[in-house]
């Protein structure tokens, strides 16, 4: 006799059983997709941590790709936060290391860093919306809607005035690069201090000195005048508007402008960090500089605006932008630079960026509006720059994007006797001195306060770092002796004269 079991006539009839079986058919594929599809991702995701790579690939020579926790060490970078996109979605968010050197809490994709300069697209999507609301022309003079300060006039502004295009694209002619913020213990100037230039404001008067349309400029200063334009089109404060108009509309819950950070956020927020791997005093700096350099975010908020700016292009989403606004913010206006972002390359290979730096803080945002992919990275150093962008090269290598990748070089045959003439020390600034140096037969450079860098002969005078795309030339006085050396990295040229 058969023991009662769940399938048992007396326990449960066919007209039960059949659905259930029904169910487990249905359901287990579906399962099992679901565990294949976690498990590629985890293969991705080991692979882009395995895989990171220098600026600058030795031909002929085997590929070196570097672990992710080696090269936070090697960097002195506590804590990165990553989310990438795949499908127009976030596929995965991690993040690694801590919050401050020498503790215990960990980098989650929640925890908080500064965004810098990425503030400024999230800013200029608010004032693209209150364009579209009719309340001010992207093309009208920006001092006719302004009340509580205005643009100050002079000769540069009689031909063409300042607008919010002007503003948006870094084309306005305005002053201040960018800014170093507020220690804990300085007193915060007010948004019409730093406008002006008045103590306890820390940076120069922002005003006209070129003529508006004339050339791209960057500008952080003319998104102090662009956040001052929101609070008199809105009289209301520059975090509300910004709550309202864009970060509740994107679900970017993980996301603040207000400054100084409330109790409730600082206990989210990851501490930022110097090149030396100590924290910043005060753990970090305050920015009443908000639309240029205010907001605190995530990843994955980063990537959601990024998603939404992807949808909207389209004609897919309009949460905050119609798809003809959006297109005009994507569309380059003086250079590659669109009304609150970067537009590069074309095709399937268009894509929009910014990148961001504040005082211990590093971090980047990309997205390919064609592929619906993209990347947003975000660290807790001053040296989270160099770290990123070899992360970026992993990541580009993965999701198979043509831009980010390393490039090629060619070793020169040079006689390692000749590498005693450039040994010695150069002045690159009054505080900055490059040391050049010989070891077994090999050529280093070290930067103050950085670790010592191996420079590779391109050329019997001409030598290039891997890690970083820098370039070091070697310049002899008619007596054949080494006077001076250039060096050429991030598109400048800078010299520095040999000093012993």
């Amino acid at each position: 006799m058969f023991k009662k079991g769940i399938f048992n006539h007396s326990n449960l009839s066919h007209s039960r059983i059949f659905p259930i079986l029904a169910l487990i058919i249905i359901i287990l594929p579906l399962l099992l997709f679901l565990d294949c599809k976690s498990a590629k991702i985890g293969e991705r995701i080991q692979r882009v941590e395995n895989g990171l790579l220098k600026a600058i690939l030795i031909k002929g020579q085997p590929v070196e790709k570097m672990k992710l926790a080696d090269r936070m060490e090697r960097y002195k970078v506590p804590g990165v936060s990553i989310a990438v996109i795949n499908n127009y979605k976030i596929e995965w968010a991690h993040g690694y290391g801590v919050i401050e050197a020498e503790g215990t809490e960990p980098v989650t994709p929640e925890t908080l860093f500064q965004a810098a300069s990425i503030s400024k697209p999230v800013a200029a999507m608010a004032a693209l919306h209150m364009v579209q609301q009719g309340l001010i022309d992207l093309n009208e003079n920006v001092n006719n809607k302004l009340v509580s300060w205005k643009v100050p006039e002079n000769e540069f502004t009689a031909a063409k005035k300042v607008t919010l295009r002007g503003l948006l694209s870094h084309s306005a002619g305005v002053t201040v690069h960018g800014f170093r913020g507020y220690t804990q213990d300085e007193e915060l100037p007010t948004l019409r201090q730093v406008l002006d230039g008045e103590k306890p404001a820390n940076s120069k008067p922002i005003r006209v000195d070129i003529a508006p349309d004339s050339q791209f400029r960057y500008s952080g200063g003319g998104y102090c005048i662009m956040q001052q334009l929101l609070i008199n089109l809105k009289d209301e404060p520059f975090p509300e508007i910004m709550e309202k108009t864009v970060l509740q509309r994107l679900g970017m819950t993980h996301s603040s402008f207000i400054q100084p950070l409330t109790e409730e956020l600082r206990a989210a927020a990851a501490t930022g960090h110097r090149d030396n791997g100590k924290p910043v005093k005060g753990k970090w700096h305050t920015y009443p500089e908000m639309a240029a350099a205010g907001l605190w975010t995530t990843p994955s908020d980063l990537v959601d605006f990024a998603i939404e700016l992807m949808l909207s292009r389209e004609g897919k989403s309009n949460k905050i932008l119609s798809q003809d606004m959006t297109n005009q913010m994507l569309t380059p206006q003086h250079g590659s630079y669109g009304l609150g972002i970067g537009v590069n390359g074309q095709g399937q290979n268009l894509y929009f960026s910014h990148g961001g730096g504040n005082e211990g803080f590093r971090c980047f945002l990309v997205a390919y509006p064609e592929r619906g992919q993209g990347f947003a990275i975000m660290t807790n150093s001053d040296n989270g720059g160099s770290l990123y962008s070899e992360i970026l090269r992993s990541v580009a290598t993965e999701y198979g994007w043509s831009d980010f990748l390393p490039k090629e070089k060619t070793l020169a045959k040079v006689e390692p006797e000749i590498y005693d003439l450039y040994v010695g020390k150069y002045q690159l600034t009054p505080e900055i001195i490059l040391t050049i140096s010989k070891e077994d037969h090999r050529l280093y450079v070290l930067p103050p306060g950085q670790a010592k860098t191996e420079i590779y002969p391109e050329s019997e005078t001409t030598f290039f770092a891997t890690e970083q795309d820098a370039q070091i030339t070697f310049i002899k006085n008619s007596a054949g002796e080494v006077v001076e050396l250039i060096l050429k990295q991030w598109g400048r040229e800078m010299t520095a004269k040999k000093v012993r």
